[in-house]
C-alpha cells in the first residue's frame, strides 16, 4: 500500500523470515560460514510451505556489517585472507605488537620509523588520507586492506594483482552470482555499493575513487594498479548488478533471471526497514539502544568527522509523484554515547521502568538537568573527550530520577537534530522521527521526546515521533531489492 499521510512507509507483506545463531562451528567471522548460512536459510524457506513464493522471486539484496571485509583471489570466489570484522582495530591487533606491546598511539608520526605492519599502515594513513576523513578510522576497510598488504604483498613480484578486497555483503552477492563458474573466469569480478565503500575511501559525491586513494595505494603501498585491488564496480544500493548463477538458482528453486542488486550496511538496512525505500526528506530514525544514534534523510551532504557525522548517499528510485530519480539524497547521522545503558547502570529493571514511566507526565519538565553518560567522553552532538556524566543531584523519588534521565537522553537527541540542521541538513529539522531499539517501547517517552523536539522547530513546522513498525536489517534489504522493480 502507498505511504500514509502521517509518514508511515508503504506496507509490504512479509511472507517468510528466519535466522540462525553463530556458534563454534558456524563462526560469525568465517566467510564460508556466511555462505553456508544463506544456504541453510534458503533451505528453510523451501520446506516452509512457501515454495510458490520462491518461484516468484525477482531480485535479491544483501546487507552486511560495515567495514567487515576479506580478500579473495582475483577472478575467483576463493578466500585468500580470512575476514576481519567490523570491530577489528589494526592498532590493537597482533600486527600492532612488537615484543608483546600493543600500539598505544592513534597514528604513527610522520618521519618516525615504523617497526610493525600496523605502525606502517598508520603512517601511510596519516600521510595520504585527508584530515577528518572517515577512511582514517583504525577499524575501517582501508586500514584493513593496507595491513594485509603490509603483512604480505597483494601483488606479485611482477606487480600483477593477485587479490581483491571484498566486503561481507560483496562476497555473498559475488557467490550468488558466480558459484559454479569456471575457475578464473574474468566475469567473476567484485562489485560493491556506495554504503559499504564509504569507509574504504570511495568518494560518494563524485562517485569515484579519489586521487589521494590512488596515490596512497600506488606510492605508499607499492601497488602499481591501485583500482585492481578494489571493487571494480561501485553501484547504488538497490541498483541491478548481475543475475543469479544457474547453479544457485537450481539449488534454491528460484527463477534463473533473479537479479542481484547493490547491497548496503546493516545499520542503513535498518533505516530502510523503518522508513521504506522511498522516504520523504526529513524522515529520521532514532535508535534508543545502549547508546543513542540518529539518522535523517537530507537533500544536502553534511559532514563533520570530528563529531562522527557523515553522509551516506541515499538511492532515489522515484515515487508516485514522479520525483526526479537523479536528485541527490543523503542519509546523515551521528551517534552519542548517552543511551539506555545508563538505566541498567542505575538499577532500573524492566518492571520498574514500566511502572514508573506510567506515573510520569510527558508534558511536564523535570527541574533536573542531566547528561546521562556511563563514563567520561562524548562525540556527538559535541565532541568532548573530557565530558563527564551528570546524574546529580539525585532525588529521593525514583520516578523523579527516571524522569530526569529520560529527559536528559531526549535532550541530547533534540540537540543532535539541531546540530545536524546547523551543519546544513535540508530540511533543517526532521518531520517524522521513527523510534527503534528497547527505548521505543516506552509510549510516555515517545510523547516526551516529541514535545522536546518541537521546541527546536520554527513557527509553522512540526515533528511527529512514533515507533517504527520494523527495524530488521533483512527486511530493509528485501525492501531495497524490491524498490527497482516496483
Amino acid at each position: 500500500t502507498p505511504s500514509s499521510p502521517d509518514g508511515d512507509p508503504p506496507a509490504y507483506n512479509e511472507v517468510f523470515t528466519a535466522s540462525l545463531a553463530w556458534d563454534d562451528i558456524m563462526r560469525y567471522d568465517d566467510a564460508y560460514a556466511w555462505r553456508a548460512a544463506v544456504d541453510m536459510l534458503m533451505l528453510r524457506a523451501s520446506v516452509s510451505g512457501k515454495e510458490d513464493v520462491l518461484s516468484r522471486v525477482k531480485s535479491m539484496c544483501v546487507s552486511g556489517t560495515s567495514a567487515t571485509c576479506l580478500l579473495v583471489k582475483k577472478n575467483t570466489l576463493d578466500i585468500s585472507r580470512e575476514a576481519r570484522m567490523y570491530n577489528y582495530d589494526i592498532a590493537s591487533s597482533s600486527a600492532a605488537t612488537n615484543d608483546g606491546k600493543t600500539l598505544k598511539s592513534k597514528g604513527a608520526k610522520a618521519g618516525k620509523h615504523a617497526d610493525t605492519p600496523a605502525e606502517r599502515v598508520l603512517q601511510l594513513i596519516n600521510t595520504f588520507v585527508p584530515e577528518k576523513h572517515t577512511a582514517r578510522a583504525n577499524t575501517g576497510s582501508l586500514a584493513k586492506l593496507l595491513l594485509w598488504n603490509e603483512e604480505s604483498p597483494i601483488v606479485d613480484d611482477a606487480g600483477e594483482t593477485q587479490e581483491v578486497l571484498c566486503h561481507q555483503s560483496d562476497y555473498i552477492s559475488l557467490s550468488l552470482m558466480h558459484e559454479g563458474d569456471d575457475e578464473g573466469e574474468e566475469t567473476c569480478v567484485v562489485a560493491s555499493d556506495w554504503h559499504n565503500c564509504l569507509k574504504l575511501g570511495y568518494d560518494v559525491q563524485s562517485l569515484c575513487y579519489p586521487a589521494w586513494m590512488n596515490a596512497l595505494l600506488k606510492e605508499g603501498a607499492n601497488i602499481p594498479d591501485p583500482e585492481s585491488v578494489l571493487p571494480s564496480k561501485v553501484v547504488s544500493p538497490g541498483e541491478p548488478m548481475g543475475f543469479i548463477s544457474p547453479v544457485v538458482a537450481a539449488k534454491y528453486g528460484v527463477p534463473g533471471d533473479v537479479v542481484l542488486v547493490g547491497g548496503t550496511t546493516d545499520s542503513n538496512a535498518a533505516f530502510f526497514a523503518a522508513a521504506g525505500a522511498r522516504p520523504e526528506y526529513g524522515t529520521a530514525v532514532t535508535s534508543l539502544g545502549s547508546t543513542l544514534a540518529m539518522k535523517q534523510l537530507s537533500k544536502t551532504f553534511v559532514e563533520d568527522a570530528s563529531r562522527g557525522v557523515y553522509s551516506h548517499r541515499f538511492p532515489r528510485f522515484g515515487d508516485e509523484n514522479d520525483a526526479d530519480e537523479g536528485e541527490e539524497a543523503w542519509l546523515i547521522g551521528g551517534a552519542s554515547k548517552v543511551g539506555c545503558a545508563v538505566l541498567r547502570q542505575e538499577g532500573f529493571t524492566n518492571e520498574a521502568l514500566s511502572e514508573l514511566s506510567a506515573q510520569i507526565d510527558p508534558e511536564s519538565d523535570s527541574p533536573l538537568s542531566y547528561y546521562p553518560l556511563i563514563k567520561k567522553g562524548e562525540r556527538f552532538p559535541a565532541a568532548d573527550s573530557s565530558k563527564e556524566p551528570i546524574l546529580d543531584p539525585k532525588p529521593d523519588d525514583r520516578k523523579d530520577y527516571l524522569h530526569a534521565i529520560l529527559q536528559g537522553i531526549g535532550d541530547v537527541e533534540r540537540d543532535g537534530f539541531r546540530i545536524l540542521g546547523e551543519l546544513g541538513a535540508t530540511p533543517e529539522r526532521p518531520t517524522v522521527v521513527l523510534s527503534c531499539g528497547g527505548g521505543a517501547k516506552n509510549d510516555m517517552w515517545i510523547a516526551m521526546r516529541e514535545r522536546r523536539l518541537r521546541e527546536i522547530c520554527n513557527e509553522g513546522q512540526n515533528v511527529v515521533v512514533k515507533r517504527a513498525l520494523n527495524t530488521e536489517a533483512s527486511y530493509g534489504a528485501a525492501l531495497l531489492a524490491a524498490a527497482s522493480f516496483e
